[in-house]
């Protein structure tokens, strides 16, 4: 097996399946479980609820990368062979993530000039000094949907890290408009320009993130056969666009000042949520179509 390939299908399912992951680990469980599975003709859906999802998470992986079920699976399986995999696929999931966030960083501020016009004070591109709660421009998509703005008070709390933005305050990027319907919490939810722009950038290529056209199932997308936006692919974009935005330095799961994995998740196990499905149904026909 080619490092480069399992180096490839980790960038790949770092942004379409799950962002924050410890492959040593899931190599390992998903082995016990398919294992165990097979030695008491279970089927997947008689698993437990947390044990089914795990599960299908690993599945996803062995779809991407099908060559692992005879490195896996293979009666001469070492411990070897799992590390070098883990080892591999994270590269591949880091890199993607490091190399999306470098890009990202700079375009952000593009995103944010109002058309024919300039942001002031400027932002510098490449470095995030100045962002988040202490910009005009950014705070406008990064203020969590729950916030006043308006109330000094607030602005004065978010500023000074008093009021804690937290991975499960959503910000007003989410939305077309930046706009929230208190009626209506799906109205023009993940439909912003920002948004659509962000995808682009990352699946396709950042030159394409330069219209407004939702035209997303080409260019980088296709090299894995990806023929439609997924939920999770959507939480991969918002989690990273919200880091860009901010004045935060460190990505990573264990940083509790970003809280990215917990933001990552709430959006993640909002598209999942089977009582969301209809509504989940019509966001990826707007996304597809």
């Amino acid at each position: 097996m080619k490092t480069d390939a399992l180096v490839h299908h980790g960038r790949h399912f770092g942004r379409t399946v799950q962002l924050f992951s410890n492959f040593n680990n899931l190599l390992r469980e998903g082995i016990l479980q398919e294992e165990r599975m097979q030695a008491h003709d279970l089927d997947i859906d008689e698993l437990q609820d947390q044990e089914r999802k795990d599960h299908e998470v690993f599945i996803k992986l062995i779809r991407i990368s099908p060559f692992l079920i005879d490195r896996l699976f293979s009666p001469d399986r070492t411990n070897e062979d799992i590390l070098y995999s883990a080892d591999a696929l994270t590269r591949g999931a880091s890199g993607a993530r490091a190399d999306d966030l470098k890009t990202m960083k700079s375009a952000v501020i593009d995103w944010i000039t109002p058309e024919g016009g300039v942001i002031i004070p400027p932002l510098l591109r490449n470095v995030k000094t100045g962002r988040g709660f202490y910009h005009e421009s950014t705070r406008a998509y990064l203020c969590p949907t729950d916030f006043d703005w308006s109330d000094p008070t607030v602005k004065a709390g978010l500023r000074s890290g008093q009021l804690v933005m937290t991975g499960l305050h959503w910000s007003k990027f989410l939305y077309k408009g930046l706009q929230v319907n208190p009626a209506n919490a799906w109205d023009g939810l993940f439909r912003s320009k920002i948004m659509v722009l962000a995808y682009k950038h990352v699946f396709i290529s950042p030159s394409a993130a330069s219209g407004e056209s939702r035209a997303t199932r080409a260019g980088n997308a296709q090299i894995h056969g990806m023929g439609s936006v997924t939920p999770a692919s959507l939480a991969y974009v918002a989690t990273l666009l919200r880091f860009s935005l901010s004045h935060w330095n460190i990505f990573n799961r264990n940083d509790k000042q970003a809280d990215s994995e917990r933001f990552y998740g709430s959006i993640l196990e909002f598209l999942e949520d089977p009582q969301e499905d209809t509504e989940v149904a019509d966001l990826l026909r707007w996304w597809n179509g």
